[in-house]
């Protein structure tokens, strides 16, 4: 699927929000600045989350618990070491499942083979402007690009 702006990228999130359930986890794969966290914010709206959301690259996760289902926002680019990103997502992702929360990962490389279940978004630069989604339900049911 091709975005061509910010607007369509927030309304594509938004899209997806209406896909995900409690305890729903999200991979989202891309190069920097390819609208990763633009796109989380966009789910985020359509949960009706009222906080900012902002990249947690260096937190490495926000909670954000004001919509209809609690977002867990997670960014695992600073980590290089396969067991810490594996704590840290074991960590969370319990907290999600208390909390009955959607799991959102951004560069989740390192810990993508321990997770089932995953909705897999793939952003990648267009040829000239614009982003191509390829995005992927968990049981590759509904996969549009």
């Amino acid at each position: 699927m091709f975005v061509e702006n910010l607007k369509e990228t927030l309304n594509l999130g938004i899209k997806l929000s209406h896909n995900l359930n409690p305890q729903s986890i999200v991979l989202l794969q891309g190069p920097i600045g390819a609208g990763k966290t633009s796109f989380v914010q966009g789910i985020a709206k359509g949960l009706l989350i009222t906080e900012d959301i902002t990249s947690p690259t260096f937190a490495l996760s926000h909670h954000y618990n004001s919509g209809k289902i609690p977002l867990i926002h997670l960014d695992l680019y600073r980590l290089e070491n396969v067991s810490l990103a594996k704590e840290v997502f074991f960590s969370e992702e319990e907290e999600a499942i208390q909390r009955q929360a959607i799991l959102v990962i951004e560069w989740p490389e390192l810990i993508e083979p321990i997770i089932q279940n995953f909705w897999k978004i793939e952003i990648s630069y267009a040829k000239n402007y614009g982003r191509h989604y390829e995005i992927r339900d968990p049981k590759n049911l509904l996969t549009f690009s």
